[in-house]
C-alpha cells in the first residue's frame, strides 16, 4: 500500500477519535449541570471531562498534522476544501468552548442553562454532516 493511503487512513482514524470526544463533552456538561452541587458526582465527572478534553487536543493535533500532509504533500485542493476547513474550525471552536465551560466548572463557576447545553450538544452533528457532504460530494 502506498504512503498516501496510509496517511489518509490515519487521518480518518484520528478525526473519528476526535469526533468521539467532541460528541462526549456536551453530554458530560449536561450531566454536570443536572447534578447541581452534589460534590461526589462532580468530583468524578470533572476530572474525567478534563482528561477527555486533553485527549481531544492530542487527537485533533494528530488529525490536523496528517491533514496538512495530505494537503501540502499530496496536493489535495479545491474550494470544497476551504469550506470544509471553515466547518472544521467551527467544530474546533465548539470543542474549545466546551473545554472552557468544563474548566470554569472545575474552578467553581457555573455552566449555561440546561436548555443552552442541549442546543449546544446538537451543533457538532450538523457541522459533521456538512463536513462529510463536502468531502464526499466535492460540490465545488
Amino acid at each position: 500500500m502506498n504512503i498516501y493511503l496510509w496517511t489518509k487512513i490515519f487521518h480518518l482514524f484520528f478525526v473519528i477519535a476526535w469526533m468521539a470526544v467532541v460528541f462526549c463533552l456536551p453530554p458530560l456538561l449536561l450531566a454536570l449541570a443536572g447534578v447541581g452541587e452534589e460534590p461526589a458526582v462532580r468530583q468524578r465527572l470533572i476530572p474525567l471531562g478534563l482528561k477527555l478534553y486533553r485527549l481531544g487536543h492530542h487527537l485533533f493535533g494528530l488529525a490536523f498534522a496528517l491533514g496538512l500532509v495530505l494537503w501540502l504533500y499530496f496536493g489535495m485542493t479545491g474550494p470544497w476544501l476551504h469550506a470544509k476547513l471553515v466547518l472544521v474550525a467551527l467544530l474546533l471552536g465548539h470543542f474549545t468552548l466546551a473545554g472552557r465551560w468544563l474548566k470554569r466548572m472545575a474552578a467553581g463557576g457555573s455552566l449555561p442553562s440546561v436548555a443552552v447545553l442541549r442546543w449546544f450538544s446538537c451543533v457538532p452533528a450538523f457541522l459533521l454532516l456538512g463536513v462529510l457532504w463536502l468531502v464526499l460530494a466535492k460540490p465545488f
